[in-house]
C-alpha cells in the first residue's frame, strides 16, 4: 500500500471533481462523496502507519523541469514515519468534521460548494503532507491557502466573511514570499530541493554555515506566516468569521499544523544551525504567552479559541526550536484531537444558541450536557492536567524548555496558567449559572453528537502513546530508534500546580457564570485590558503602514505614473500626431500647391548652396 500512498490524496481529489461536474445539484451526494472518499483514504492511511511501523520506506520522483546541465527541478512523494502520522491525523480528524458538519450545515445555500472546497481542501493538505521536495510541499502550500480562503470566505455575503478571507489570503502570502526566497536560497547553494538530499547535503557540509542559516530562516518565514505565528498572526481569530467546521478543521490538522509539519521535516536541516534554532524557539515561545494573554479578553467563544491555537501552535514551534522535535510532533498529535473538539463543542453551543458571545450564553450544561462534559475533558487536556493526553505531549516540552531556556521556561509556564484561565472562563461563563441569552429549538443531530463522543477517547488517551509505561511506541516510532520518555517529576508538578492554579482564579472569577466579573477587571485594570481587546493595537499597526505607507507609495507612484511617465509618452503622441496632420495638410492634391512648395524648396536649396559662396567672398 505505502508504494500507492498517492491514492490517499486522490481520493478526495476525485471527490471534489466529482461534485464540480455535477454530483453539486445533489448536496446529500455531495457530501457523502466527500465522507466516503476521506474515509478511504483513513482507512489506507492506518494501512500505511503498520507497514510504516513494519519498516517500510518509500519515495518516488520523477522530473518535472529539467534546467541542463545536470539540473532540474523534480515532483514526487515520500512516506516515513512523519509522513505516517500525518495522515493519520488529517484523515481521522477531516473525517469526523464532514460527518459534523451534516448537521452543522444542513440547509445552508452552499452546502455543495462547502463540500467540494473541504475536499480540495484535505486533497491539498495531505499533498503537502506526502511532498518529499521544497517544491512538491509548496505547490500544494499554496492550495492550502486557496482552499482556505474559498472555506473562510464561504459566507461571503457578509463583509466581515470575505475581509477575513481576504485578510488570511494576503498575511500568510508575506510569509509565503520569504518561504519561496528560501527555496530558491536553498536551491542555489545545494543544487537540489528534495529534502533526502538536502538532508545529505547539510550533514556533508555542502551548505555553507551561514547559507544554511539564511535559508532556515527565510523558510522558516513560510511556518510563520501558516502557523500564525508572531507578527503574522493577526489573520487567525478574523478566520472564525468561517464555519465552525471549517475554523475546527483549520485549527486542528490542516492550514496551521502545516507550519509546524514544515518545520519537522526541514528539522534535519535547522539542527545544523543554532542560530536558525534560537530564533525559531523564541519566536515560537513569545508567541504562546503572547496569545494566550488575549485569550483571558475574548468574548468570542470562536476566538477564545482561535488564541489557544495560536499559542498551542507556538509551543510546538519552540519545541522544535529547542531540538525536541519528537515533543512538538507529540503535541501536535495530541493537540489535533482535543482542539477538533473544542471547536466542535463551540459549534454546538452556537447550534443552540445563534450566537458567538459568551456573555449571552450561560447554564448550557443542562441543554447540552455531552458537550458540557466533551468541552470539560478537552479544556483539561489543553490545560495539561494528569493523566489527559495534553499533559505527556506538554511536559515533555516543558522539561525540553527547563533543561534548555530558563527564559522560555518561564514564559511556558506563564501561558500555561494563562490557558488553564481561559479556558475554564469559558466554561464557566457557558455551562454555569443562569441562562443569560435565549436559546433556539435546534436539537442537535445525532451527525453532531458522535463526533463528540469518538474525540473525546483520544483526547483522554492518545498521550499514553507518549509514555514510558507503553514504551514511548510515539517518539521510537517517530525517530526510527527506541527512545525512553521519563517523566520529569519537577517540572510535572510544577506545571500541574500552575494549570490548577489557573482554573482556580477563573472559578474565583467566573464560577457559576459570573459574568460581572470581567467588567470589574475591566474597568480596574483598563489600560491592560484596552490593550488586549485591542490585541496590542497588531491591527491598528498594519492598517496604518497600508494606509499610510503602502497606499501612499501607489499614490506617489500613480502620480509620477500620470505627471512624468504618461506626461512623456502622450506628449510624444501629441507631437507625432501634430506633424503628422501638418505633413496631412501638404497633401492636399491642388497643383498650385505642389507648385508653390516645389518653387519655395528650389529656392531654399539655392539659398543653402550659395550661402557659402557669399560667405566667402567676405
Amino acid at each position: 500500500m505505502s508504494n500507492n500512498a498517492w491514492l490517499i490524496a486522490a481520493l478526495p481529489l476525485g471527490a471534489f471533481a466529482l461534485i464540480a461536474l455535477g454530483a453539486r445539484r445533489s448536496p446529500a451526494l455531495s457530501a457523502w462523496l466527500t465522507i466516503l472518499a476521506i474515509g478511504l483514504g483513513g482507512a489506507l492511511s492506518l494501512q500505511v502507519l503498520r507497514e510504516i511501523a513494519a519498516g517500510a520506506r518509500i519515495e518516488q520522483s520523477m522530473e518535472w523541469l529539467p534546467l541542463g546541465h545536470g539540473l532540474g527541478l523534480t515532483v514526487g512523494f515520500q512516506v516515513d514515519p512523519l509522513t505516517a502520522i500525518m495522515l493519520v491525523v488529517v484523515t481521522s480528524v477531516s473525517l469526523l468534521v464532514q460527518i459534523y458538519s451534516l448537521g452543522y450545515m444542513h440547509g445552508d445555500n452552499g452546502y455543495s460548494r462547502y463540500y467540494a472546497a473541504m475536499s480540495l481542501f484535505t486533497f491539498s493538505m495531505l499533498g503537502l503532507v506526502l511532498a518529499n521536495s521544497l517544491l512538491t510541499m509548496y505547490i500544494f502550500w499554496e492550495l492550502v491557502g486557496l482552499c482556505s480562503y474559498l472555506l473562510i470566505g464561504h459566507w461571503h455575503e457578509r463583509p466581515e466573511a470575505s475581509a477575513a478571507a481576504k485578510k488570511a489570503f494576503i498575511v500568510t502570502r508575506l510569509g509565503d514570499f520569504g518561504f519561496l526566497l528560501g527555496i530558491l536560497f536553498l536551491y542555489w547553494h545545494a543544487g537540489t530541493l528534495e529534502f533526502r538530499g538536502l538532508e545529505e547535503a547539510a550533514a556533508a557540509g555542502r551548505i555553507p554555515a551561514a547559507a544554511l542559516t539564511v535559508g532556515m530562516l527565510l523558510v522558516f518565514c513560510g511556518a510563520v506566516g501558516k502557523s500564525a505565528q508572531f507578527p503574522l498572526h493577526v489573520w487567525l481569530p478574523d478566520a472564525m468569521e468561517g464555519p465552525t467546521p471549517v475554523s475546527a478543521l483549520i485549527h486542528a490538522a490542516t492550514m496551521v499544523v502545516a507550519g509546524v509539519y514544515l518545520m519537522a521535516r526541514t528539522f534535519p536541516l535547522l539542527e545544523h544551525s543554532a542560530t536558525a534554532m534560537m530564533v525559531v524557539a523564541v519566536v515560537g515561545g513569545f508567541t504562546a504567552i503572547f496569545a494566550a494573554s488575549m485569550g483571558i479578553v475574548a468574548n468570542d467563544i470562536k476566538r477564545v479559541l482561535a488564541y489557544s491555537t495560536v499559542s498551542q501552535l507556538g509551543y510546538m514551534i519552540m519545541a522544535i526550536g529547542l531540538g525536541a522535535m519528537s515533543a512538538g510532533m507529540f503535541h501536535l498529535f495530541n493537540h489535533a484531537f482535543f482542539k477538533a473538539l473544542l471547536f466542535l463543542c463551540a459549534g454546538s453551543l452556537i447550534h443552540l444558541m445563534d450566537t458567538n458571545d459568551l456573555s449571552a450564553m450561560g447554564g448550557l450544561r443542562r441543554q447540552r450536557p455531552i458537550t458540557f462534559i466533551a468541552t470539560t475533558i478537552a479544556a483539561l487536556s489543553l490545560a495539561g492536567i494528569f493523566p489527559l493526553s495534553g499533559f505527556w505531549s506538554k511536559d515533555e516540552i516543558l522539561a525540553a524548555a527547563a533543561s534548555t531556556n530558563p527564559l522560555l521556561f518561564a514564559a511556558a509556564l506563564a501561558t500555561v496558567f494563562l490557558t488553564a484561565t481561559y479556558m475554564f472562563r469559558l466554561i464557566f461563563l457557558a455551562f454555569l449559572g443562569n441562562p443569560r441569552g435565549q436559546t433556539h429549538d435546534h436539537p442537535e443531530p445525532l451527525s453532531m453528537t458522535i463526533p463528540l463522543l469518538v474525540l473525546i477517547v483520544p483526547s483522554v488517551a492518545s498521550g499514553l502513546l507518549g509514555t514510558a509505561l507503553f514504551g514511548n511506541p510515539f517518539g521510537s516510532f517517530l525517530e526510527g530508534r527506541a527512545v525512553t520518555a521519563e517523566v520529569n517529576l519537577p517540572v510535572a508538578g510544577i506545571s500541574t500546580a500552575v494549570a490548577l492554579a489557573g482554573i482556580l482564579l477563573a472559578w474565583v472569577l467566573y464560577g457559576d457564570g459570573r459574568v460581572e466579573a470581567s467588567a470589574r477587571l475591566a474597568a480596574r485594570f483598563q489600560p491592560v485590558h484596552t490593550l488586549l481587546v485591542n490585541r496590542y493595537y497588531m491591527d491598528h499597526l498594519y492598517n496604518g503602514f497600508v494606509a499610510r505607507i503602502v497606499l501612499g507609495f501607489g499614490w506617489l507612484s500613480n502620480r509620477i505614473d500620470l505627471s512624468l511617465i504618461d506626461a512623456f509618452v502622450n506628449g510624444i503622441g501629441s507631437t507625432t500626431i501634430s506633424a503628422a496632420t501638418s505633413m496631412r495638410r501638404m497633401q492636399s492634391g491642388q497643383l498650385q500647391a505642389y507648385a508653390w512648395a516645389f518653387f519655395a524648396g528650389t529656392v531654399a536649396l539655392a539659398v543653402v548652396a550659395a550661402l557659402p559662396l557669399l560667405m566667402g567672398t567676405r
